[in-house]
């Protein structure tokens, strides 16, 4: 099979609708279908069909300016009570992505001062465009800042999907390879497969082969061995929230890997943007952890493989403390050392 050597991206403002790379369909099929009321975003955003923090944000920020398209005969502080209702009801969608809610506020915020109700749905539209746009440079910074680490020849490792797919474009902790891919740089990437849903497997091997990059896929539980046999220069992950001590949340595995950096001497390195902070909360133990529906588990592809009647736990995070993260990576810089400290700085605090 060839490739494009392209960055895919994986949602786009229609105007009248959004349309929105399904996710659920890759890597066996290219297919992007389109939302055109409130109810297919948060469908999307709750069955996966769009995933990755900032991607999420920025469907619900579009989505939200689409049901504001829709109301009728209201008067500019009716129209701002309704905006409210719809911003709770997506946010209902996914409780631990940050930039879910970020974005939503966001919106409601940026028509704080409008006068008319048409003022208020333009707005909307341009405030989601703005994020949409915003976004795609702050991952394209992120992956200046990460490609720094890293010299020509690194083996590297990673988790889930956090990519083009999963943000405006680039991604956040696969930014630096599209950009090695782009520049000849040599960078060799191990994707772990990420059971249940199998994100690193179907869309991180799918989404860097779009773009050049040398990636080889393995199991979850082939880590260490893959750490210690290929050489591991050191390994990068994403993240869905990060506290004000530097805890992050991230895919379930995650928290694996930083242990196995530690026992292994490697760098652990977080890549996320700014809008994936959430310094109302101090630290990891206050983060809400979504559990998932149990058929992720027991079956494959719509095939059981478990028995019937077992118990399942299905968390779809978890956290990885402030001392195992060697640094995190944002679009204001490389935050090394006193994680809570420096985070304070990138705020003004």
């Amino acid at each position: 099979m060839t490739y494009t050597k392209t960055v895919p991206q994986s949602v786009e403002w229609k105007n009248t609708h959004i349309s929105l790379l399904d996710q659920t369909k890759l890597p066996l099929e290219t297919v992007f279908i389109d939302l055109f009321t409130i109810e297919d975003v948060w469908d999307s955003i709750t069955a996966l069909k769009v995933r990755g923090a900032p991607a999420i944000g920025i469907t619900a920020a579009y989505g939200l300016a689409l049901s504001a398209q829709s109301y009728k005969s209201l008067s500019i502080a009716e129209f701002k009570e309704k905006l409210n209702q719809d911003r709770d009801y997506l946010a209902s969608s996914r409780p631990t992505a940050v930039n879910l809610i970020w974005a939503l506020n966001r919106l409601v915020a940026s028509i704080e001062c409008a006068k008319t109700v048409n003022e208020a749905k333009t707005t909307l539209i341009h405030e989601a465009i703005q994020i949409q746009v915003e976004d795609e440079e702050v991952c394209r910074q992120i992956g200046e800042h990460a490609l720094s680490l890293f010299k020509d020849g690194y083996k590297l490792l990673t988790i889930c999907n956090a990519g083009s797919i999963a943000t405006a474009r680039f991604g956040t902790a696969l930014a630096p390879f599209h950009l090695a891919a782009q520049r000849n740089v040599n960078l060799k990437v191990f994707a772990s497969e990420t059971r249940p849903i199998l994100q690193g497997a179907r869309l991180t091997t799918w989404e860097l082969l779009q773009s050049g990059v040398d990636v080889t896929l393995i199991t979850d539980n082939m880590a260490a061995h893959t750490i210690a046999v290929k050489g591991i220069d050191a390994i990068i992950v994403g993240a869905d929230r990060i506290t004000a001590n530097g805890d992050t949340a991230n895919k379930i595995g995650t928290y694996n890997l930083a242990l196995l950096a530690k026992a292994f001497g490697i760098p652990f390195y977080v890549a996320a943007p700014k809008s994936t902070f959430d310094i109302s909360l101090q630290n990891g133990s206050e983060i809400p952890i979504e559990e998932r529906n149990p058929d992720e588990v027991t079956h494959i592809s719509g095939v059981r493989v478990a028995p019937e009647g077992v118990q399942v736990y299905n968390p779809a995070f978890d956290v990885t403390p402030n001392d195992l993260i060697t640094a995190i990576i944002t679009e204001a810089g490389i935050l090394q050392g006193d994680l809570g400290l420096e985070i304070r700085k990138i705020f003004g605090e």
